[in-house]
């Protein structure tokens, strides 16, 4: 099935606008999760594929690219939205086989990738400078001007819309781009390139190098020519990444992990928050950096919401990922593992409910049952540490300063969301909370492609998505002229 879904080579990288073999000629296979079989073999990028990804890269800043107005990039961006929509059932079928989440979930990445593109392709020219006031005789503006040579690390969990919210922000500010998609998860990455190259983007504009993170992303995040790294995934590699740039001096963004709550009042509308309670813990089995795996739950309120939460997660499904149930696999034996480990951690909490997983699931999968913990220790490993699975918390607070306090008691502030009807709290609590974004009386909005995203503490900084991201990929030039 796979073969079939393919009109781009996976065993090459993306260089100066053609698929080259890689130099090593090695390769990487690409595991099943639904199975754990073989999907395909894609190319293992090394140092000198990276070197020749940059240098592209660099040239297309100096020649095609970088003569390209900000509403001729803005153009290239669109042609690729409509190419997006035109490939949405391969790019589906193909996130969901590579990344194990169901169908339905990888169609709406589909959506929100061509939405990125559409979106940033719109903004590309509306990007304005300043005027300064400054003395009679002096004339000052600003100029937003472009970085340079960008480097883009991503995960396996959200290849396209990670793809859409960094790529299209970055080209879109006149920046070239060299791309490095994880190891296991890449196929709608190279697929993208393919794309690019439909819609006629100059030739080194886009660079795909596939590869090891240790091999290609270390010689890309170390790279002296690159002028600003994007990185999505663990704090653990992010140090790495900040610790390579800062021997170049370049910028980073950083979105990284997270332990976002949601904090659930006496008086919110329980019918309405239970559903987003409950998907925004399990959606891609849990392996999403603003998933919400803590649920605070006011005292007066928390059998309440232990029952509608438990029969909720008693109608949940896990298997393969085509077809199309709650839950697909876990991306990997590892991971499984990772997660597995933590729940041995959790002997001492209250199972509340859990999902089941479906007899067509085989063995050889990587299937974890989503499960639903009750405990009072908000200090607990499994309610402190990010385990990028389906497992989530209830825990009971007595009043709002409480809930402040464990809502921010741990090292991430990705996300998190306020359940109540009160206006006067819904606005003190969202200030109060610890995190880059605070939704009210709903959970992620969407998706939001408009809607600035980052973290503080340990979930990363800087911007990504909306106009945000577009200041991000560039930098400031201040140009004061004497007229006197």
């Amino acid at each position: 099935m796979i073969k079939e879904l393919l009109w781009f080579p996976t065993n090459k990288c993306l260089i100066d606008g053609s698929w080259e073999a890689p130099t090593s000629k090695n390769e990487i296979a690409l595991i099943n999760p639904s199975d754990g079989t073989i999907l395909i073999y894609i190319a293992r990028g090394s140092k000198k594929d990276v070197e020749n990804a940059v240098s592209s890269a660099q040239r297309a800043l100096k020649t095609s690219w970088g003569k390209k107005n900000a509403h001729e990039r803005g153009q290239f961006l669109l042609a690729m939205s409509k190419l997006v929509i035109k490939y949405q059932e391969k790019l589906a079928f193909l996130e969901s086989l590579d990344v194990g989440k169901p169908l339905s979930q990888a169609t709406k990445d589909v959506t929100t990738l061509a939405r990125y593109l559409e979106f940033y392709g719109g903004a590309a020219d509306k990007i304005h400078g300043i005027t300064i006031p400054f003395q009679n005789d002096f004339t000052v503006i600003g100029l937003r001007e472009r970085l340079g040579v960008t480097a883009h690390i991503i995960p396996w969990n959200y290849p396209m819309q990670i793809i859409g919210r960094s790529i299209s922000a970055s080209l879109a500010m006149g920046n070239a781009c060299v791309l490095k998609p994880s190891e296991e998860a890449c196929l709608t990455a190279l697929a993208f390139g393919e794309i690019a190259r439909e819609a006629g983007l100059p030739d080194g504009a886009l660079n795909i190098v596939p590869g090891f993170g240790s091999e290609a992303g270390h010689a890309l995040a170390s790279n002296k020519e690159i002028a600003h790294i994007s990185f999505t995934g663990s704090l653990q590699t992010a140090t790495l990444i900040q610790m390579a740039a800062a021997q170049n001096i370049v910028g980073t963004t950083l979105e990284l992990g997270g332990k976002s709550p949601q904090i659930v009042f006496d008086d919110a509308n329980f019918e309405k928050a239970v559903p987003f309670l409950v998907n925004a813990g399990i959606q891609n089995a849990g392996q999403t950096c603003s998933a919400s795996s803590r649920i605070l739950v006011q005292q007066g309120s928390y059998r309440t919401v232990v029952k509608k939460m438990s029969a909720a997660y008693k109608q949940l499904q896990v298997g393969p990922a085509i077809e199309n149930l709650d839950l697909g696999p876990v991306i990997s034996r590892r991971q499984m593992e990772i997660i597995l480990s933590y729940r041995n951690k959790a002997s001492d909490l209250k199972i509340s409910a859990e999902g089941r997983i479906t007899k067509n699931a085989t063995k050889q999968g990587f299937y974890i049952t989503p499960q639903l913990f009750e405990t009072d220790n908000y200090m607990h490993p499994l309610a402190q540490e990010e385990i990028f699975g389906p497992i989530q918390l209830i825990i009971p607070f007595r009043d709002e300063t409480e809930a402040i306090k464990i809502a921010n008691s741990t090292e991430y502030g990705l996300v998190a969301s306020v359940w109540t009807e009160n206006g006067s709290r819904q606005m003190r609590v969202a200030k109060a909370v610890h995190a880059g974004q605070v939704f009210i009386n709903n959970y992620g909005a969407g998706g939001g492609v408009e809607l600035p995203f980052g973290g503080v503490g340990k979930s990363g900084h800087g911007r990504e998505k909306g106009f945000e991201a577009l200041y991000g990929f560039s930098q400031l030039k201040t140009i004061a002229n004497f007229c006197g």
